[in-house]
């Protein structure tokens, strides 16, 4: 009697060719709240042990809010989930990139208007429900320089700050969408002018986290693409920092 043994089907390897990444890497330079404290990093161990092996170790600190990272919900709306929270399902999902890098070569203070949505429908049909919706302004073309990047350098300083960001009545449209998550390449969801942060209340308050800080979207096709957004599973974070990997359809 002959046995034979069936190999297990392996699951579909993904295309290292297709993948994006759409981090900024945590390091000195990476770019903070101007009240926020920055990132740090130390060697606690490195090199040749003292039984003669190689061995490392480092402690790193870091505000949640800081590089590439998350905002839960609860950032700006109580009640609504925290990091721990998310269901991971929301975490990743289809990719939907508009583009105003133009309008924010003109304008350092653009905000995303309702327009801006409509023309992307238009080209590439409704936002889905369930959608991740990311805001390519441009801006990470001037990471890691501070003062291009936020319109200040000084610590401390939030009444200089100047960069684009998301309007309020176009919020109010994508939270008529539904998605997961809203993403931007600046450093808040709010341009840099806000002072009553009413884009993130808005969205958080609907349940839908942000993405803050994201680059390399200019690699991204408007539609047809996947995100996958994992941040550090804080319990009861505000926020955290996170790994934004795309796939490309």
């Amino acid at each position: 009697m002959t046995v034979v043994v069936c190999a297990q089907p392996r699951g579909s390897a993904i295309d290292r060719g297709k993948l994006v990444d759409l981090t900024h890497a945590y390091n000195e330079q990476a770019i903070y709240w101007p009240t926020s404290p920055p990132f740090k990093w130390n060697k606690d161990a490195w090199g040749k042990s003292e039984a003669g092996y190689w061995y490392t170790s480092a402690t790193f600190t870091t505000s949640e809010h800081g590089g590439t990272h998350l905002d839960s919900p609860i950032h700006f709306a109580e009640g609504k989930w925290n990091t721990g929270e998310i269901p991971l399902e929301r975490l990743i999902g289809p990719a939907v990139v508009i583009e105003v890098t133009a309008a924010c070569v003109r304008d350092r203070n653009y905000l995303l208007k309702p327009a801006d949505i409509e023309e992307w429908e238009k080209r590439h049909g409704r936002i889905g429900e369930g959608d991740i919706v990311l805001i390519r302004t441009g801006w990470s073309r001037h990471w890691p320089n501070r003062m291009a990047y936020m319109g200040s350098d000084k610590p401390g300083d939030t009444a200089s700050l100047s960069f684009p960001g998301i309007g309020a009545e176009a919020a109010r449209v994508l939270v008529s969408r539904k998605p997961a998550g809203v993403g931007i390449d600046t450093a808040s969801l709010d341009y840099g002018r806000s002072k009553d942060f009413l884009t993130h209340r808005i969205l958080n308050g609907a349940n839908i986290y942000g993405l803050e800080n994201v680059t390399n979207l200019e690699r991204l096709p408007a539609a047809g693409a996947t995100l996958i957004a994992l941040p550090m599973k804080i319990q009861e974070g505000t926020g955290g920092p996170v790994r934004i990997v795309a796939v490309l359809p």
